[in-house]
């Protein structure tokens, strides 16, 4: 185990200037708080050294230090392995960071090394079609996106049983492509294709059916189908209560939803009703402005 602190007590020593003392203590490398975390980490990060440096910076939303660390690591890849995981992963920072451009750069540079030995429809192939189908979606070119998603699909259609999770989430990405373009009833087709495969591997209280239900509640308010769309966002939102403490964002956003599409509807108390609800609890979560 390497060195572990413990930090003690704060205490500021200067009211003038941010000086403070903190008491540091060493932890034992039998300390069961400290292997709970580290076991952990080593869960939600996958890979070894530098490479799970990388991926723990990104999941903190340290992306100035993980790109420094990705851009070093590039400069000394040894192979071409090396290259294509680096690539791949500032592909994912830049989209982070909002800089599609320079997101899609990465991420097709590092295609074009992984299919120097592999085929167009290897299943390793998948995640980088996806991940450049999800910057493209987010620049507003969805016929690239659609593309993209398409060829990550059709791996995973091949490689995948029917009833897999991760074609669920095939399904819900085409969906949300076809949505964006304004083509409802091909994204209720794909909403609904991922839905059944929720339904069948989920229990009937897990939260990602409640987004499921949610999407296709926003289909149909978009298609003007406000019965509907109030079922479905209903069935969501009874999901979210019973798995979700009451003050949660995502709960504000459910009761904004069911509003929306009671003004829609014309039912104004209603509408005001749950925007109430939905503002309660962002302004227990949000912080205020002085």
């Amino acid at each position: 185990m390497h060195t572990v602190f413990r930090i003690g007590e704060v205490r500021k020593i200067h009211n003038n200037h941010a000086l403070y003392h903190v008491d540091l203590r060493l932890t034992s490398d039998d300390d069961s708080q400290l292997h709970e975390l580290t076991d952990f980490i080593r869960k939600e990060v996958s890979g070894t050294g530098w490479r799970r440096m990388g991926k723990l910076l990104l999941k903190i939303g340290q992306f100035d230090k993980a790109e420094e660390l990705y851009m070093a690591l590039l400069e000394q890849a040894s192979d071409d392995s090396d290259t294509a995981h680096v690539n791949h992963q500032l592909g994912f920072l830049k989209n982070d960071q909002g800089q599609y451009e320079e997101a899609v750069a990465f991420y097709e540079q590092s295609l074009k090394i992984y299919r120097k030995t592999l085929p167009e429809d290897h299943p390793s192939l998948a995640p980088t079609y996806n991940n450049i189908a999800a910057v493209y979606n987010n620049m507003g070119d969805y016929s690239k996106a659609l593309e993209f998603y398409e060829k990550s699909h059709k791996i995973k259609e091949k490689a995948l049983p029917s009833n897999h999770p991760d074609l669920a989430t095939s399904y819900s990405n085409i969906g949300q492509v076809y949505n964006n373009m304004g083509d409802y009833s091909k994204a209720l087709e794909f909403y609904e294709k991922s839905h059944k495969i929720y339904e069948k591997a989920l229990p009937s209280n897990h939260p990602s059916l409640a987004i499921s239900y949610g999407r296709i509640g926003q289909v149909y308010s978009n298609m003007g189908d406000y019965s509907k769309a109030l079922e479905f966002y209903e069935k969501s939102h009874k999901i979210f209560e019973k798995a979700l403490p009451s003050d949660h964002p995502d709960l504000a956003t459910s009761y904004s939803n069911i509003g929306l599409v009671y003004n829609n509807m014309g039912d104004y108390s209603k509408a005001l009703e749950f925007y109430e609800k939905a503002l309660k609890i962002r302004e227990k979560a949000l912080p205020s402005k002085r």
